[in-house]
């Protein structure tokens, strides 16, 4: 076999075996099937849970709503004139749709600057660290998912101006969220598993 030859296997295996779950979980709506079929997302729920104390029905219901667990998740494209693609609506990218800046942020404060956000392990403790702030700044419980919710899409700031009272479609939203979070947690509960 040519060096060539070679070299170009080797890149296409190196190629197709790029971190991430690039696909959804078979059933979404079942939280202890979505552990069961990821157990990557187990531990990494487990190790948020335990260092930042976001409970893990709360991470799943929020991951859900931003990304529906995909990893390498984006948002749509802007088009000028319907058809012209002028880039994302915005830098949110990953599993936890972190921001550039606020990812940035991050890695600094925490000293986790190898922190990837295709990383599920990375972006649940992102999570765990952003709700903290969440409840520091705007007083938001952590097993509150609807409030961490909306303080997640809104940004702290925003959050405390009310910037999501005037947005129906939004409210609707976080309701979604916290009726998720709820049914997660009833369905963690009688995972024998988890524990």
């Amino acid at each position: 076999m040519s060096r060539l030859l070679r070299a170009l296997v080797i890149l296409v295996l190196v190629a197709s075996c790029g971190g991430g779950d690039k696909t959804p979980p078979r059933n979404m709506e079942n939280a202890c099937s979505i552990l069961q079929e990821r157990k990557h997302f187990k531990r990494a729920f487990k190790a948020t849970q335990r260092k930042w104390g976001v409970p893990i029905n709360v991470q799943m219901a929020i991951l859900y709503q931003e990304s529906k667990f995909v990893s390498n998740a984006r948002t749509p494209n802007k088009y000028v004139l319907g058809v012209l693609p002028m880039g994302r609506q915005s830098s949110a990218y990953g599993y936890a749709q972190a921001l550039d800046a606020t990812w940035d942020h991050y890695r600094q404060s925490t000293g986790n600057r190898s922190a990837k956000r295709t990383n599920i392990r990375d972006a649940t403790d992102f999570m765990g660290w952003y709700m903290n702030q969440t409840k520091e700044r705007n007083g938001v419980a952590l097993s509150d998912a609807r409030g961490q919710y909306l303080a997640y899409h809104e940004g702290h700031t925003g959050y405390n101006r009310g910037t999501y009272k005037n947005k129906s479609w939004l409210l609707r939203v976080a309701d979604q969220v916290d009726d998720r979070s709820r049914r997660y947690r009833h369905q963690l509960e009688k995972c024998t598993r988890l524990r």
